[in-house]
């Protein structure tokens, strides 16, 4: 069985899986007893233990072992669903697996939105030790306009508020890019979760002559909003090219002769009609240069990542040299969501090898062959970021190091040697109904490569105060300028 007709046997489970009954005396952000805390991350280990494929690949037995029997016994007294999360995140991100990751409960994120305000102020870009202003929230926050370099918040420095956030974001090994970028993308939710809300806030920043100053400002509480039926029949008159444009567009600019793609998913857009009619229009006009913009692509389907390399790759490519599970069975499967046809998929679709692992030799042996017809020879340029993650990653490795393909930006979030993707059930901790991805494959993209980061680009492009200040596109205007210099 391919893993195609697995995606249908999953699909079919979701249709017809029970609903869980709601637990009516759940309150938000409820306490937990510690010993119903000791007991979730005891069979957290243990299901990874004997499921996860690539548990030991960054950190060693004896290390996984250490941090889970800390975890488990560091808890003494009750914690909030909040507490509990971030905990469990902290150990878990051990593992350095950005497929592995810890997610609040059910009903906490159906409840979520009432208790979203207040919150921080201010949206933030974070890369390295540096937090530079993108917007602010309240109007009366003047001093602290767009691209403004912040120092500190609360008496912490902008470096002590980082390293502070950075246990509670998974990631591919030591690609820090990728939580950067993710605490970015809101950074007031992350800032609420790991210190709380509080009234004022004390913000030092850098002002025009780079001398340090402060301010304080108030918390963002917006007042109640009574147009959301109005933004209702808005919403409902959006068209589905439109809301498709939210995933991926492709615009022309013929003075360069170049089309530029942008891509946020490989699951959204219905991809495969764009990618045939995008290419096709691409060839109608002779157009030599192609840019696809990934920074945002976070990954999805597999299947719509090759598809694209289909047709820029020059010469045949795998998936990956392995794509194997770690066992048939699936231990503590009453507590994995649609359990049994995950269970199903890896009975049919694996194959125990000598190495003991059940391995998907459909994928590790077929070879995809370049599209002939509308395929693109002309030259190529992937820009990339922290956020270019696992399916993303995975189409920019298939045509690395081509001669005709330049990658600009910074390091991808996504495993260089490979990832945990394919098969992604959800663990449901009993007690605190925390859900924890369980991935079921592990993917070495290239046996010889090392592990531990993601994919370095061709061209470095770091952020920039002033670029964010100016509303420049620092990667898109390199990318340019060398388009403009390979015409003579």
């Amino acid at each position: 069985m391919n893993l195609k007709l697995v995606f249908y046997f999953l699909v079919f489970s979701f249709l017809t899986s029970c609903v869980a009954t709601k637990n009516r005396d759940y309150h938000f952000n409820q306490k937990y007893a510690a010993t119903a805390v000791q007991e979730d991350l005891a069979i957290l280990k243990q299901t990874l233990e004997a499921n996860h494929p690539s548990l030991y690949w960054h950190t060693s037995k004896d290390s996984i072992d250490y941090f889970f029997n800390q975890g488990i016994e560091g808890v003494k007294d009750s914690l909030t669903e909040i507490q509990i999360k971030n905990y469990i995140a902290k150990v878990v991100n051990n593992i350095k697996c950005g497929h592995t990751s810890v997610r609040f409960s059910k009903q906490f994120l159906q409840l979520a939105e009432k208790y979203k305000y207040p919150q921080f102020p201010l949206s933030i870009k974070v890369w390295k030790d540096s937090l530079v202003v993108l917007a602010r929230y309240n109007k009366a926050d003047s001093m602290l306009k767009t691209g403004t370099i912040i120092t500190s918040i609360n008496n912490k420095t902008s470096k002590e508020i980082i390293q502070h956030m950075l246990p509670f974001v998974h990631a591919d090994g030591d690609a820090i890019n990728f939580k950067t970028q993710l605490i970015s993308t809101n950074f007031p939710a992350w800032y609420k979760n790991v210190f709380g809300v509080d009234s004022l806030y004390k913000i030092g920043f850098l002002d025009s002559n780079r001398a340090e100053q402060f301010v304080t400002i108030k918390h963002f509480d917006p007042k109640p909003d009574t147009s959301k039926k109005t933004e209702k029949k808005e919403v409902a008159k959006i068209t589905k090219s439109q809301k498709f444009l939210r995933f991926r567009s492709m615009v022309i600019d013929t003075s360069l002769n170049t089309a530029f793609i942008r891509l946020a998913s490989f699951s959204n857009g219905r991809l495969r009609k764009f990618f045939r009619q995008s290419f096709k229009t691409i060839q109608q006009n002779n157009l030599n240069n192609l840019v696809i913009d990934l920074r945002k692509n976070g990954g999805g389907s597999v299947e719509k990542s090759v598809l694209l390399s289909k047709y820029i790759a020059d010469h045949k490519f795998k998936i990956g040299d392995t794509i194997a599970a770690k066992t048939r069975s699936l231990a503590n499967k009453k507590h994995i969501k649609s359990g049994w046809f995950y269970w199903l998929a890896l009975q049919f679709g694996t194959k125990k090898m000598k190495d003991g692992l059940y391995h998907n030799r459909t994928y590790e042996k077929h070879f995809f062959k370049p599209k002939t017809k509308k395929h693109f020879d002309g030259k190529v340029y992937i820009i990339q970021g922290g956020y270019t993650f696992s399916a993303a990653t995975m189409f920019i490795s298939s045509i690395y190091h081509q001669k005709n393909v330049t990658t600009v930006g910074e390091e991808t979030g996504g495993g260089f040697y490979g990832n945990s993707a394919m098969l992604l059930p959800n663990i449901i901790l009993p007690n605190t109904k925390l859900n924890v991805r369980l991935p079921l494959f592990k993917l070495v993209m290239d046996k010889d490569r090392p592990k531990g980061r993601g994919i370095f680009p061709d061209v470095y492009i770091e952020p920039s105060s002033e670029a964010i200040r100016n509303g420049i596109d620092l990667k898109m205007e390199r990318i340019i300028e060398m388009i403009r210099e390979s015409k003579f």
